[in-house]
């Protein structure tokens, strides 16, 4: 039959509590069980004055900023209107019907006045991961390292041409040490320091390289790879886990390879768990100095195929045979190419006869050069490049790598999805580094939550549940003994 739901309900006054209001299985619920937020008052005691008025609760601040991006809301003013007919968010934040609600630019100037310069939102993330890791949820044998872009709030239309320096490798005096040990044992000698003869004539020589720097968002770098449009943006260097907890990360500009990156998210992460075995790595990352670093430290890189450059219709460089004990490579027409030097970015260079090439029938597959000359090159560290490649096939290791799509992928994906981090808003690497904490925080408490949940580590409030009982119990009473209900 035909139903229709009168008005006056909504003038219908009712005796009833926030509490009562908030269903009990909802996801706040469980997030307010999961970490005693008291432990915010202590990080941030130093910031406030012991006199002058009483200021905003700071652990309301910080659960303000939660909520933002725990649900994804595109901005602090619309995360403010939300509380204010939200009665979830009102109850997370200890707020009753009537409560004032902040203003919105509040959370933005206690940040400039009071938390800007400390480290208090990486405190919290590393609370709520030190959590995890007394809950015995976090399995970091196995680590999964991945980098992701943020597209930038800036115009890509708008930029100007800089010249700056290059910045020099960090294992660039470990790598100069290294090409010059090899160079002595091939009887070359072995390099200067450029910067040290620099120094003694009196000269300032450094390598510059050409980029294209915002107008807008100076911090932001350009991006343009093959699959995706040109524009400035961030790149978030991250590491997580089996269960996909976040463990670490970096925020850099995203023209800055994710190779030079990997060296502080790894340190980062196997300083505080030691027990990690596999480091599964993409191609991007697959780099001598990388591969060294894993393999020195006794773990296992867990690294995908990298196919060669080379050029189309011309002999790849597994095609030419490496014989180590006589240090030479062998063409395949069967003709030695002999060592010639190792160059300043420690590669060896192998030559071969140009008087043989000449009249070799392989030669418009083997090299295009004017003196028929062919040249193969080969890291001083390209025997760890091969130990990981041989790694790669190890069904364990195969296995590892092939839980990229599950873990570290799915990390990228929900906080792009779900938690806005696939563009940002904000100006500046400081404050993009405080929102993707931020978002790696709400992402690993919630994981964390869940996982108590099913683990019966916490559940529904027992008062709410004697608070629903006692109601319903009320109810039945009077609908049999109306009279015994207002006489009590």
């Amino acid at each position: 039959m035909l139903n229709k739901k009168i008005d006056l309900n909504r003038k219908q006054v009712e005796m009833v509590s926030i509490e009562e209001l908030l269903p009990k299985d909802h996801l706040l619920r469980y997030i307010d069980q999961t970490i005693k937020w008291d432990f915010i008052y202590d990080l941030v005691k130093d910031c406030y004055s012991e006199i002058g008025r009483p200021g905003i609760d700071p652990v309301v601040l910080i659960k303000i900023a939660f909520i933002q991006y725990m649900f994804g809301i595109r901005s602090m003013r619309q995360t403010i209107k939300d509380i204010e007919v939200n009665i979830a968010y009102k109850w997370f934040l200890g707020f009753d019907f009537f409560d004032k609600v902040p203003h919105f630019s509040t959370f933005g100037k206690n940040y400039k006045r009071r938390f800007e310069g400390t480290n208090l939102f990486e405190q919290i993330f590393t609370r709520i991961i030190d959590e995890a890791v007394n809950c015995g949820f976090i399995q970091a044998e196995n680590i999964f390292i991945d980098a992701t872009h943020i597209k930038a709030s800036a115009n890509k239309n708008k930029y100007e041409n800089k010249e700056i320096e290059k910045s020099t490798k960090h294992y660039h005096e470990e790598l100069i040490k290294e090409i010059n040990s090899d160079r002595e044992e091939h009887g070359k000698k072995p390099f200067k320091d450029k910067d040290d003869d620099n120094n003694r004539s009196g000269e300032v020589s450094s390598e510059l390289k050409s980029i294209k720097e915002s107008k807008t968002d100076p911090d932001s770098g350009l991006l343009h790879k093959s699959e995706k449009e040109k524009c400035f943006a961030y790149s978030a260097h991250t590491a997580c886990d089996e269960n996909n907890f976040v463990l670490g990360f970096e925020v850099t500009a995203a023209n800055i390879h994710d190779s030079i990156m990997f060296n502080r998210v790894y340190e980062k992460v196997t300083s505080k768990f030691e027990n990690v075995n596999t480091v599964a790595i993409d191609a991007g990352y697959k780099t001598p100095y990388i591969c060294k670093t894993v393999l020195e430290d006794g773990r296992i890189p867990a690294v995908a195929y990298k196919r060669p450059y080379t050029q189309e219709g011309f002999f790849k460089k597994y095609e030419y045979a490496f014989d180590e004990f006589y240090d030479c490579y062998i063409c395949p027409n069967n003709e030695i190419l002999k060592y010639s030097t190792t160059n300043r970015e420690g590669y060896r260079e192998y030559k071969s006869d140009p008087q043989k090439c000449m009249g070799c029938g392989y030669r418009t597959q083997c090299t295009n050069s004017k003196n028929s000359v062919k040249v193969v090159t080969r890291h001083v560290w390209e025997k760890y490049v091969e130990e990981a490649d041989h790694c790669r096939h190890i069904p364990e290791v195969k296995q590892i790598y092939q839980q990229r799509k599950e873990t570290i992928e799915r990390v990228f994906a929900d906080a792009k999805e779900k938690h806005g981090m696939r563009y940002t808003h904000l100006r500046g690497l400081i404050k993009l580094k405080r929102e993707v904490t931020l978002i790696f925080s709400c992402m690993n408490l919630k994981k964390l939550a869940m996982m108590k949940r099913r683990k019966g580590l916490i559940g529904p409030n027992p008062e709410f549940l004697k608070m629903f009982f006692n109601k319903i119990l009320r109810f039945a009473t009077k609908k049999a003994h109306p009279r015994a209900v207002y006489s009590s």
